[in-house]
């Protein structure tokens, strides 16, 4: 069976996770897999920014690097990047067949998505020198912490997936954190929390000074958080005794759809209140918010914070079990005093934030063609 129908059978989100399933999985074919240098990146926001800003670093300094970062918008290539490009389908349908050799039927079988595709990576990171492994929701559980690593970058915690990692910011920092295996670099955190919960780790913070590369973001027509997320890969490129030569030319790594613009449209797969304050310094006043969430988001939260930058919300149909029902996300708009209707298209009188997650900036691309042309393009 090729890749992308053996996929399709695996259900994308579980409401329960076997956390003992992955270990097991990877102690059947540890000694098989020849792992490089790994960097494991957990947090909340930012990680897959982080880590494509240190894969820049790296292969800027002549090493061979893999990315490994989830979910995608429009390809599922986009997750898994070596030395510059995404993947490619032929390089992916080998991954697989190989891994097909290496698991049992039924173990391979019973992985869910994630669990699956974070071994494709492994795989096809064989023969580099480095490889930065983004973790999906979690920390000492999440599929990606089965690998020896050799570093462990920490981005910003905060609320997100409460379901599974914690009712609040101290247990969600527990499980994240306990994620570090020898050593770590913390980037910003804004919850003092965290910051407790770091001292029992073997762990540096970055420091707070960011005014040096919130110009390098500007010169480069980034968002000024950005700058959090780049002097983070910068310390754990310094950590591995790795250098930047040119600031600016790391830039070019970002990953696309976090804050990007395009003509009269921002868009942003961020989905939690920390990602909504982080864009409401950003947002011109009067902005259309297109916008949908799943169920399991704060999404009053999100929108409270982002109501004194928005003109309206225009909802926008994503298709999802997942997804809030309407008649529950319009009567938050109406608590909340926002008024609303559908997406229906863009207007070049008109300023707008698509945002809410990876599948409303999916299914805007697909509605807008012109954009679409221009994203795939840059």
């Amino acid at each position: 069976m090729r890749l992308q129908e053996f996929l399709a059978k695996k259900p994308l989100f579980y409401k329960e996770i076997d956390y003992t399933r992955m270990p097991k999985a990877y102690a059947l074919i540890k000694k098989r897999i020849k792992l490089p240098k790994i960097i494991h990146i957990v947090g909340t926001n930012g990680k897959g920014s982080t880590g494509r800003f240190l894969s820049g670093i790296i292969k800027e300094a002549g090493y061979s690097v893999g990315h490994y970062t989830s979910p995608h918008i429009l390809k599922f290539n986009e997750r898994i990047w070596i030395d510059g490009r995404d993947i490619d389908d032929d390089s992916l349908e080998k991954a697989h067949q190989k891994l097909q050799t290496l698991l049992p039927k039924e173990v391979s079988k019973a992985l869910s998505y994630f669990e699956y595709t974070t071994f494709l990576a492994a795989i096809l990171f064989e023969d580099l020198d480095y490889a930065v492994m983004e973790a999906g929701l979690g920390g000492e559980f999440d599929a990606t912490a089965v690998f020896e690593n050799i570093l462990t970058l920490v981005t910003p915690i905060g609320l997100d997936h409460q379901d599974f990692l914690g009712r609040n910011v101290k247990e969600i920092a527990k499980t994240k954190l306990n994620a570090i295996q020898k050593r770590a670099v913390i980037g910003y955190q804004p919850y003092s929390e965290v910051k407790e919960r770091a001292k029992s780790y073997p762990a540096r913070f970055i420091k707070k000074d960011f005014s040096c590369y919130e110009r390098v973001c500007e010169r480069e027509g980034l968002a000024p958080y950005f700058a959090k997320n780049l002097a983070l890969a910068v310390e754990g490129a310094r950590e591995l005794g790795i250098g930047v030569k040119d600031m600016n030319s790391i830039v070019k790594y970002r990953l696309k759809a976090r804050a990007q613009r395009i003509r009269n449209v921002i868009l942003d797969v961020g989905h939690n209140p920390m990602s909504a304050k982080a864009l409401r310094e950003i947002l011109r006043k009067d902005t259309v918010l297109v916008y949908n969430s799943f169920e399991d988001k704060d999404f009053k939260e999100i929108l409270k914070i982002l109501k004194p930058r928005i003109k309206r919300v225009e909802i926008i149909p994503v298709k999802s079990g997942r997804v809030v029902e309407r008649g529950v996300l319009e009567r938050a708009l109406r608590e909340l005093g926002i008024s609303y209707g559908d997406f229906l298209g863009l207007k070049d009188s008109e300023e707008y934030l698509v945002y809410g997650s990876f599948s409303v900036v999916e299914e805007f691309l697909k509605r807008e063609s012109e954009i679409l042309r221009i994203f795939e393009k840059n």
